[in-house]
């Protein structure tokens, strides 16, 4: 094999190493935006709590009260804080069950079920970091290891192809000129 392609093959697998790696460091940058906004929304509900057991509420009353609300405005208010308090159940939910997996099924449960927001939020802000974790590092072998090995692989199988066109064009030429063809 020729040294050129082992060479070529090494550089893309170190890339493909790298890119690899991002997906443990997108899930990494997910999770820490997904805290954040799991605790931003509990400060907005804990205001409104506060708000409305002054004003002798419970929170179910209170969403209630301002979504029947003649006030166009109001009402959506009413609807917006109901959104507020269903959307932090189903992040907190999908945050528990971030915690409790491996790290790999993280990354497939993010995948699966991310919260869109947030995933659209993370694209736009990501920064690219060679993770040290065990899934980094083990992303980015395994990610080395398939464009590496892949390219080698394919490397070899065109050669093949190649040296077998090659045989076939001397077996004809050589029968067209009477010789018998060279097994070289």
């Amino acid at each position: 094999m020729s040294r050129i392609v082992r060479i070529v093959a090494f550089g893309l697998g170190l890339f493909g190493g790298v890119t690899a790696s991002q997906g443990p460091e997108f899930a990494q940058q997910y999770r820490q935006r997904l805290g954040g906004a799991v605790d931003e929304l509990r400060q907005v509900i804990t205001r409104f709590d506060t708000d409305a057991q002054v004003s002798g509420e419970t929170r179910e009353s209170a969403i209630a009260r301002l979504r029947s609300n003649a006030d166009d405005f109001v009402s959506r208010q009413g609807a917006a804080m109901q959104g507020n308090v269903e959307r932090l159940g189903r992040l907190e939910s999908h945050r528990t069950a971030m915690l409790e997996l491996g790290p790999f099924s993280r990354i497939a449960l993010m995948v699966r079920d991310g919260d869109t927001d947030i995933l659209e939020a993370v694209s736009r802000d990501f920064e690219p970091a060679v993770p040290v974790t065990e899934e980094g590092v083990f992303s980015a072998a395994a990610g080395f290891i398939a464009v590496w090995g892949g390219l080698l692989l394919l490397s070899g199988f065109l050669r093949s192809l190649f040296r077998r066109r090659r045989q076939q064009q001397k077996s004809v030429q050589a029968s067209r000129s009477g010789f018998p063809a060279s097994t070289t």
